[in-house]
């Protein structure tokens, strides 16, 4: 769901930027497994000429990490049609535009069609598969009167029935086929699900949505109320309109009604138990609680299943962006990841739009991001995706291309590359934006430059843990060379890219190789050469050529202590398994989360799995000990129990002010484990009226089958805080969700 960016908050990114790298410039300153191998299917002869291909040891993949590789986005009714049978199906006739003409309607694609593909996409070195929603959505064509004529939900966002799969994909049987080809093939599978909302709610169905072929509710006929009936949002900033308003006119979801909660967890424990991997949530900030709230809830029963890599689509423009704070908040805490919008849009900016400062607003974003991100590598990068013009509508240029790839692959987070980039597919009508940048796949040659970039670079995740794993250093950085590091360990890759026409000189720089001499790790297929580095790490100064890429890497062979890269899961309760990835642990290790050893049940040199013991609910730093020597701690959110939702509402507060909040906060972790500062406690609660309105109202992840207590308070713009001065007590469900009304003052 694409929602327009904001230039002048971009401007201020810009202007930042440039101040940064004034600073660099005037001062001089250097900012300073379980053993697998992936099938034979997934090397192909076109990439052996540029990088290492065989006898490479690959990290440990267990279902929870997706750092390793890429994820590979497909749309797909645009990607491969495998079954024609399928194309027109019973009762969905009239949705297929053959002539692939009309571009709001199906074109073919489907789950055998990507089935088949499989060992093309394992060959470009992905390491997961992100699938636009597969289930069934509007039977009708709808036209919106716009001159478009009909459309179909081909895209996947328009539901209708969250139980069963499109007719024009196939069926739970092909779905299974994909998984197991998939998961053989070495790659995961990562469905999309739309859990704000159902289809348009004036056209054609009318919000309908049903299961397994029965009609549950719609949004004309609600007498159950499973929508919010409100207008489309119209102020983005405004936290009740972004979660209890439409978006684009979509029938939206009342989260907060048991039978919607009961259902759409139900749609995704359904899709767990067809074997997928990962989830994508698409518009996470337009759900009730975006920080945290029920989507928590949602993460909290999904990796109790076993560990699993979730991430939501969150649109913020840049770090100054009014809604960014709630987003750092929500990937914080809610056990889901985010699509890194501001670094997308520095990568934009950077590449495809060529602005002054370049790489620099990449550098800028990220050193930010660092600080406030606890789990940096987690979220994810891309350069394009279903919802913007893809980056050749933007800049028809392949070095620009390639450039953009180089960076997305190898900066902090994980990488999505959207299908057909390796193709270089792209469509300008009307600017390439929706529906134009969702063209059909046209080729699959497996030559392409960007194709055995993407194939290396890959690899290269999969292999040498300072990619998915390791730290961030900038070595140098202007309008046009980008050169940094990665680090894990002893383990180091040095990537420098140069996005002019022109040779540069790239000044000397201190880095963490070992002494010696390093080929290109891409065989100088991007222009890049050999790199001398002398004792402690010195690299002299030296000549990038016009739009290089070079890649420098060393691998520790033996590591000098346990090193934690990755945690299947970042939120966690009691009872839960957790595996932990990394390096260096020795049979006999222990595992310790704060103070509480968690009991092993299996342990290889690069993977440990383990129980979470009962422990109060928190935030914890994970270590792996043995002998006297531990790792460094790896942050992790433990709940204090299985989590259920309850809409919260407080009534007769005393007259508010717009800059005025309301928060709730208690002892328990879920509460702010007793802080009373707006970072910890739980809100700001909202009102759907004007900000002196005696109420308000949140919806909030609690540990079920438990009496809390908490209380209120009110913070002011500078950041005093007014104390309710009362406790109330709440029982929480020990399954499924509620409500509590409270009085300010007023115990209960």
């Amino acid at each position: 769901m694409a929602q327009s960016s904001s230039n002048s908050r971009r401007l201020t990114l810009f202007v930042s930027a440039v101040a940064a790298m004034l600073v660099l410039v005037i001062i001089g300153v250097v900012i300073i497994p379980r053993l697998r191998t992936r099938p034979s299917s997934a090397t192909t002869t076109a990439d052996t000429a540029i990088c290492p291909t065989t006898n490479v040891t690959r990290l440990p993949q267990d279902s929870g990490n997706f750092k390793t590789g890429f994820i590979y986005q497909v749309m797909l009714d645009r990607f491969f049609n495998g079954d024609p049978t399928n194309d027109n199906p019973p009762g969905d006739q009239g949705l297929n535009d053959p002539t692939h003409q009309n571009w709001k309607l199906y074109w073919g694609g489907d789950l055998k069609g990507l089935t088949e593909k499989i060992p093309y996409i394992a060959g470009m070195g992905a390491s997961a598969i992100w699938i636009s929603p597969p289930v069934e959505n509007v039977t009708k064509p709808l036209d919106f009167g716009d001159g478009n004529g009909p459309q179909a939900g081909y895209h996947g966002y328009w539901a209708q029935d969250d139980y069963q799969i499109d007719p024009h994909l196939g069926t739970w049987a092909d779905f299974d086929t994909l998984v197991a080809t998939a998961h053989q093939a070495g790659l995961k599978i990562m469905v999309d699900f739309a859990a704000n909302h159902s289809n348009p709610s004036d056209l054609g169905q009318f919000g309908a949505i049903y299961k397994n072929g029965v009609q549950l509710a719609a949004y004309n006929n609600d007498p159950n109320n499973w929508f919010h009936h409100a207008p489309s949002i119209t102020n983005f900033n405004d936290q009740y309109d972004l979660e209890y308003q439409s978006l684009e006119g979509l029938a939206d979801f009342a989260q907060e009604n048991p039978a919607v909660d009961a259902y759409l967890k139900g749609a995704i424990a359904q899709f767990m138990a067809h074997g997928v991997d990962g989830i994508r949530f698409d518009a996470v900030k337009h759900m009730p609680g975006p920080t945290g709230g029920w989507l928590r809830t949602v993460a909290d029963s999904i990796e109790a299943t076993g560990s699993h890599y979730l991430v939501g689509e969150w649109q913020t423009t840049d770090p100054t962006d009014l809604t960014y704070p709630a987003s750092v908040r929500f990937a914080n805490n809610s056990g889901i990841s985010l699509l890194n919008f501001p670094i997308y849009n520095a990568i934009d900016d950077a590449y495809a739009r060529g602005n002054l400062i370049g790489p620099v607003e990449i550098n800028s974003v990220l050193q930010q991001e660092e600080q406030d991100f606890t789990w940096m590598n987690d979220q994810a990068n891309f350069i394009d995706n279903h919802d913007v013009a893809r980056f050749l509508t933007a800049r028809n240029d392949k070095n620009a291309l390639h450039a953009a790839l180089a960076v997305v692959m190898t900066i902090p987070g994980i990488p999505i590359v959207y299908y057909g980039t390796e193709q270089y597919l792209h469509n300008d009508t009307q600017g390439g934006g929706d529906p134009y940048n969702r063209p059909m796949m046209t080729s699959f040659d497996t030559t392409t430059p960007a194709y055995k970039l993407l194939h290396c670079l890959g690899t290269l995740r999969d292999t040498n843990p300072a990619l998915p794993y390791g730290n961030y250093t900038l070595l140098h950085v202007n309008r046009s060379q980008y050169v940094y590091q990665r680090q894990f360990g002893q383990s180091v890759v040095v990537v420098a890219v140069n996005s002019s026409d022109s040779a540069v000189t790239v000044p000397a720089e201190q880095s963490a190789l070992p002494a010696g001499t390093y080929k290109d790790y891409l065989s100088g297929a991007f222009h890049g050469g050999t790199l001398t580095v002398g004792n402690g790490g010195a690299i002299a100064s030296f000549s990038l050529p016009a739009n290089a890429i070079a890649i420098w890497q060393y691998q520790a062979q033996t590591p000098a202590s346990p090193l934690i890269g990755t945690i299947g899961t970042t939120l966690t309760h009691p009872g839960d398994t957790l595996v932990v990835d990394g390096q260096g642990f020795a049979s006999g290790a222990t595992l310790m989360i704060g103070q509480h050893a968690a009991a092993i049940t299996a342990n290889t040199a690069q993977s440990i799995t383990a129980t979470v013991p009962t422990m109060p609910g928190g935030d914890y730093q994970v270590t792996v000990c043995q002998a006297s020597q531990c790792s460094p701690g790896y942050p992790l959110v433990v709940a204090s129990a299985p989590q259920v939702p309850m809409t919260i509402t407080v009534n007769g507060l005393p007259t508010l002010t717009p800059e005025e909040q309301v928060y709730m906060t208690g002892a328990v972790a879920e509460l702010g484990g007793g802080s009373t500062a707006p970072t910890a406690a739980i809100g700001p609660m909202i009102t759907s009226g004007q900000a002196s309105n005696p109420s308000r109202f949140l919806l909030v992840s609690l540990p079920a089958c438990q009496t809390l207590s908490f209380s209120f308070e009110i913070v002011h713009l500078g950041g005093a805080i007014d104390a309710e001065g009362t406790t109330h007590t709440l029982t929480t469900p020990c399954s499924g969700e509620t409500t509590a009304t409270y009085n300010w003052g007023v115990p209960k």
